[in-house]
């Protein structure tokens, strides 16, 4: 025999043992009869760790708004003043990155040290030379202090 023809023969003989085989598992559905499947049989397998895992995950999942509402009103001092502290550490570093920005600007910078020079002379010039302007100077201060704190000196 030459193999050309043994390759046939032996493809043709698969291809009988492949036919039996599918004959033999070939389901027959009957369609006719309504409701006719079979019953899903009850899982007998004992849950998987992963399945217990997740099973608890989504149990405290499920139950987070519960927890998140007990701590926030059981330590909701606290929680503001950490956000008020954080809020005002921001505050402070977008004013200080906002007083760089105005430094980068050229001749801003220069203008704005003359400006203070200006006024604490004039601020030494108005208040501090003399005597009565400082007893008034004074008398400022305490004024606002007593508005402040709330005693009202009328």
């Amino acid at each position: 025999m030459n193999p050309q023809t043994e390759t046939k023969a032996i493809s043709r003989q698969k291809s009988a043992e492949l036919a039996d085989e599918a004959e033999q598992l070939r389901i027959e559905i009957n369609a006719a009869e309504a409701g006719a499947l079979a019953p899903l049989s009850p899982v007998t397998q004992e849950p998987s760790q992963f399945q217990e895992i997740l099973d608890s995950v989504t149990g405290i999942l499920g139950d987070l708004p519960l927890y998140v509402t007990s701590f926030v009103s059981e330590y909701q001092r606290p929680i503001v003043t950490v956000g008020l502290f954080l809020s005002a550490l921001v505050t402070v570093r977008v004013i200080l990155a906002m007083v760089d920005a105005v430094n980068d600007i050229p001749l801003l910078a220069p203008f704005f040290e003359f400006v203070g020079i200006g006024y604490s002379a004039w601020f030494v010039y108005r208040y501090l030379l003399r005597a009565s302007n400082r007893r008034e100077l004074v008398q400022d201060i305490s004024t606002l202090k007593d508005q402040v704190v709330g005693h009202h000196s009328s």
